[in-house]
């Protein structure tokens, strides 16, 4: 089948609004798009910088070293145990493979592609990108016949949903009485902030608790563009069924879909570091101990976002105008409607700003209610 026209770029429809905070006295806060802000940490700079003598091909499936390292971070930070170099894959970022795994799996045409309700978009463009069907659902029990692969995400973006474990493992049972894959989109899996969260670690779909110990049909994907502040990078990984990460091996080495040697060397160095990404989570929790009461007393009320990068709020009107009312006063948020159609009130504030930025917001938002 051949690729039929694609959406519009969602993000094209805000520059009338970034226009309008620009034009704020004090200058815009761009809390709309999660892109990291803080230097990327010296080890990690100093690791790429080492490895640039890279006159031969990078190996598709990573070298030995970086997939063992893959293997030791499950085991030590996601509780993920039993895996094998067989059982991880780097990847060009993770959009890449989220956009391009309904086409390495071979879906197309009467297949469906499940994800959440308040989903990141480039789900859905990954079901179109192959040919696919998608359906937004939150529920197991809903999920069609028909059902190739399910999305998770959780911490979710962009509403900072954590799925528990019971939660994981029903959906990973539905998930294969329908013979469908299902994938796990965890990169906001260290940013946890309320609640149980906390104190505990958010689960992996890929925990033994969670799969029964057989990960057939089950992966995950994890990114280290916000732990570590690689997003210019490209730099994550997919784990999971060993089966299904041989073919995706094979597809990439055909397809030319290689990380650069020097970005798989800073990798290995970020993955083998828990201080630096520990200095960066105390960031966001301070940012956002003083954004969030301030989104608060603006008049908003924010949902979820028990953990993850960002908070999903509303003040009970059409999401646009929330939008337009934020960037009178200097700051740019991100539309609900970008996350699918069942939150048309609502707004995304990203804690990816300086502390000067972050303090400008909550100042701005704390004058008085947007209505």
């Amino acid at each position: 089948m051949a690729l039929g026209e694609l959406p519009d770029y969602p993000w094209d429809q805000m520059a009338p609004f970034a226009a309008t905070a620009r034009a704020h006295p004090g200058g815009i806060v761009d809390l709309s798009i999660g892109s990291p802000v803080d230097p990327t940490p010296a080890l990690i700079r100093d690791a790429l910088a080492a490895a640039t003598d890279a006159h031969a091909y990078p190996q598709t499936a990573g070298t030995p070293a970086l997939r063992e390292a893959v293997v030791s971070w499950f085991a030590r930070r996601r509780g993920v145990t039993g895996l094998t170099e067989a059982n991880v894959l780097p990847t060009i970022g993770s959009k890449e493979f989220v956009a391009w795994l309904p086409f390495m799996l071979g879906l197309g045409s009467g297949d469906v592609v499940v994800h959440p309700r308040a989903a990141y978009p480039t789900y859905a463009i990954g079901a179109q990108l192959a040919g696919a069907s998608s359906f937004a659902s939150d529920d197991p029990a809903s999920w069609p016949e028909g059902t190739k692969l399910v999305w998770l995400n959780s911490p979710g973006n962009p509403d900072g949903r954590v799925l528990d474990m019971p939660a994981l493992a029903a959906a990973v049972e539905r998930a294969r009485s329908l013979g469908a894959v299902i994938a796990g989109d965890e990169c906001y899996a260290e940013l946890g902030w309320e609640g149980r969260w906390a104190t505990e670690p958010v689960p992996s779909i890929l925990d033994p608790r969670v799969t029964g110990g057989d990960l057939t049909g089950v992966l995950a994907a994890y990114s280290l563009s916000k732990q570590s502040n690689l997003a210019g990078y490209r730099a994550a990984f997919a784990a999971g069924d060993a089966a299904l990460i041989a073919r995706l091996t094979t597809v990439r080495k055909h397809a030319g879909m290689m990380p650069p040697a020097p970005v798989q060397a800073a990798m290995l160095v970020a993955l083998g570091d828990d201080a630096h990404v520990a200095a960066q989570k105390e960031l966001y929790r301070a940012r956002r101990a003083v954004l969030k009461p301030a989104v608060e007393a603006s008049g908003l009320r924010i949902d979820e976002s028990a953990a993850g990068l960002y908070l999903w709020a509303t003040e009970g009107r059409d999401a646009w105008e929330t939008i337009s009312a934020l960037a009178a006063r200097g700051i740019l948020a991100g539309p609900g409607p970008f996350y699918g159609s069942y939150f048309p009130q609502h707004v995304r504030f990203s804690l990816t700003a300086t502390d000067e930025r972050i303090a400008a917001a909550a100042a701005r938002l704390t004058a008085g209610r947007l209505r």
